[in-house]
């Protein structure tokens, strides 16, 4: 398959047996495709879903179901759930897997998770239509940016609950050559906050920017000739939202992070002569 012709081509760089005629730009594509599909820690196939190239295409239907107006209070829950479930599975699949994690420790967190997200959500909604001072149109706009502060604070969850045993445990960091000098509990903790910083900004376009914008289209003559057209539309905003958030959200922090080793244990300190350390902060 493409995938093992790439890990074999980057194993022979490695070892110096690179056939004649291999560019750089070959070498790249491959340490791409690699790093996609492969796990860095376990070097395990991320199933295609919860990749963060599949993020788009799989999570984009649950961001237009997030933001259909007019939600009901079992449709807003169904939606939460299914945003929820997914994220809950990006997450575990892209966390630092470098100490083993238990399947049960997976589903306390997804549990955890899913439920906070769905309470966050439906406590919103229910307190905005219970706020009579609302004109109904003004319900309608504020309810339709319910789901952002609803899905960012339960991202934030989400990432605590599913990688919480990272805190507990820590995670492995080395030094330049590679070499495992200890696990840091500290270097986690900057982990989990990083990525958290992320789940919030990631859905800051996605579901601020299309209300915006499908608040003035609606209004236009063509959709309100053809309102069949409103959610093919609504669709294509969201695509492009997701398009333009995803990337920016990742390259926040890399995923290889460097700390300086007076900001980790005293124990890990004294095990190296590195002044600086990485360790894998996930996706």
């Amino acid at each position: 398959s493409r995938l093992n012709e790439c890990v074999k081509l980057l194993e022979h760089f490695k070892d110096g047996t690179l056939p004649g005629g291999v560019t750089d730009a070959q070498l790249w594509e491959a340490q791409k495709v690699k790093q996609a599909i492969l796990h860095p820690d376990t070097g395990e196939k991320i199933p295609m879903p919860f990749r963060m190239s599949g993020y788009i295409p799989f999570g984009t239907p649950v961001v237009v179901g997030l933001l259909l107006p007019n939600q009901t209070l079992v449709s807003t829950i169904f939606w939460q759930w299914l945003n929820q479930s997914h994220n809950a599975c990006v997450n575990y699949c892209n966390r630092n897997a470098s100490k083993p994690t238990p399947i049960s420790k997976f589903f306390q967190g997804y549990l955890g998770a899913v439920s906070s997200a769905v309470a966050i959500a439906v406590g919103l909604n229910v307190l905005i239509q219970r706020a009579k001072r609302f004109r109904p149109a003004t319900r309608l706009l504020v309810q339709r940016f319910i789901p952002f502060p609803a899905v960012a604070s339960a991202n934030v969850c989400n990432v605590l609950l599913m990688r919480h045993s990272e805190l507990s445990e820590g995670v492995s960091v080395l030094d330049e050559d590679g070499i495992v000098v200890g696990t840091s509990k500290l270097a986690a903790r900057r982990a989990l906050l990083e990525t958290a910083v992320t789940r919030v900004v990631l859905p800051m376009p996605i579901l601020v920017l299309p209300p915006m914008l499908m608040s003035v289209l609606e209004r236009l003559p063509l959709l309100q000739r053809h309102p069949r057209l409103v959610l093919p539309i609504h669709s294509l905003v969201c695509l492009c939202a997701f398009g333009l958030a995803l990337p920016l959200a990742i390259s926040l922090f890399p995923q290889n992070s460097q700390i300086h080793i007076s900001q980790l244990e005293p124990e890990i300190s004294a095990a190296t002569r590195c002044k600086i350390l990485t360790y894998n902060k996930g996706l």
